[in-house]
């Protein structure tokens, strides 16, 4: 169970909570196995990450390779059978999935254009704190610190948005609904450690929130409440279903945090305004867990 969830980028506790069962749902569908197409709730599976897989390597824009069968993955699904004359009905169906395969075999591995378009989305970030659009989240404990992180950041003239409901999808959609430029959530562990969490999945992971797990990492490493930290590659579910950059923080013990705000709070508003000036900082990938 630990196993899987590493590799599904998930909490490797061993327990089969809610999001290591969808993640078993999910990894059960192989591309073809069904047809796929713009449902409620939408679709998720493997088969939705092999289709805006191939379809972002062709040119294709899907968004982020989330696995989920959205808006703009049936746009760019509907965009590629307008190319290769078939049926325009938005529906990946095995005729679909034949041409897929077909055009695929002259295509490379890489991230395909997501990633471009996330490198042009990050060129217009403006270097400065000034007018940011900041989504904090936390998940239980640790509301004195992102109280105190919002209300400094505001300071410095950023546009906060703090959300602590404790559904991870709630806060991906509060996000998304902000327009924010940055989420950063904050979750507490037991023990005394530190992790700064990206979007990252095989194939394919957020260069924005490397960078700025980058500069978490390199900020928080100097305060004392918290253990050195590190960043790494995770498919948590807030990080794969907000629209921008984005990161999780885990501190704890709780109380530790709590008691050294001041210094985190610091921290972080250092690494967020670095970040602002080196958005696409040159790092290679952490491992996905």
């Amino acid at each position: 169970m630990q196993a899987f969830q590493r590799d599904r980028g998930l909490h490797d506790h061993g327990r089969c909570d809610e999001a290591t069962w969808l993640a078993l749902v999910e990894a059960s569908w192989r591309l073809g196995d069904r047809a796929l197409v713009i449902a409620a709730p939408y679709l998720r599976g493997d088969d939705v990450v092999a289709l805006q897989s191939s379809l972002g390597r062709l040119g294709f824009d899907c968004g982020r390779v989330d696995g989920i069968f959205g808006p703009a993955t049936a746009n760019a699904l509907s965009d590629f059978q307008r190319n290769c004359g078939l049926e325009v009905d938005g529906t990946c169906g095995p005729f679909t999935v034949r041409a897929l395969q077909i055009n695929a075999a002259r295509t490379g591995t890489g991230p395909g254009v997501a990633a471009l378009r996330e490198l042009v989305r990050l060129g217009a970030v403006a270097a400065s704190l000034e007018g940011l659009r900041v989504v904090i989240g936390q998940f239980g404990g640790l509301s004195p610190l992102t109280r105190r992180l919002g209300q400094h950041l505001r300071q410095r003239g950023a546009k906060v948005v703090a959300v602590d409901q404790p559904d991870a999808s709630m806060q991906a959609a509060a996000a998304n609904r902000h327009a924010a430029t940055v989420y950063i959530g904050f979750e507490s562990h037991v023990e005394a450690s530190s992790r700064v969490a990206y979007y990252a999945t095989h194939g394919f992971h957020s260069v924005g929130g490397r960078a700025l797990a980058d500069h978490l990492v390199a900020a928080l490493g100097t305060v004392a409440p918290v253990p050195q930290p590190v960043a790494v590659g995770m498919r948590l579910p807030v990080l794969r279903e907000t629209r921008m950059t984005a990161v999780v923080c885990t501190v704890g013990p709780v109380q530790r945090v709590i008691d050294g705000a001041a210094e985190l709070t610091d921290a972080v508003i250092a690494a967020v305004g670095a970040w602002t000036e080196s958005p696409v900082a040159a790092a290679q990938p952490a491992p996905t867990r």
